[in-house]
Parts: structure tokens; sequence; C-alpha cells
């Protein structure tokens, strides 16, 4: 699965879909899709990533009190 980091509006493919549902995990483990050469893998903040599309990330992925509030 593919994300983009809002900041730098780059491609990032997610190595950790398990991190990435859970949300008790603020960060997912991917690699920045650029170049002929893959990337190192490395952490990001799941706050700061979003779909391709420019849509959100969902709420139940972020905060494990969603439905409390």
């Amino acid at each position: 699965m593919f994300l983009m980091q809002k900041n730098s509006e780059r491609l990032v493919e997610v190595l950790s879909l398990t991190d990435l549902f859970n949300p008790n995990h603020s960060e997912i483990v991917g690699r920045f899709h650029a170049g002929e050469e893959m990337q190192d893998a490395e952490k990001f903040i799941k706050a700061q990533m979003q779909f391709p599309s420019g849509e959100p990330l969902p709420q139940c992925w972020l905060d494990s009190g969603y439905r409390h509030h």
C-alpha cells in the first residue's frame, strides 16, 4: 500500500500494515518510493500521512478513542 507524506508530498510504500491499522501505534515502517533503487526502510509518523488522493487516513487508524469523541 502506498501513502503520501503530507509535508513533502512524496509517496511512501507502507511495509507494516498492522502498524497502520492499529490506532495505538503512532508510527509506521515504510520506504520512500523514488528513483530506480529501492530505498532503505525507515519510520514515519502516521499522523503526517495521507492517501495519494489527498484524503486523510481514517480516524479509527489514528485514535484509539475515536468512538468516545
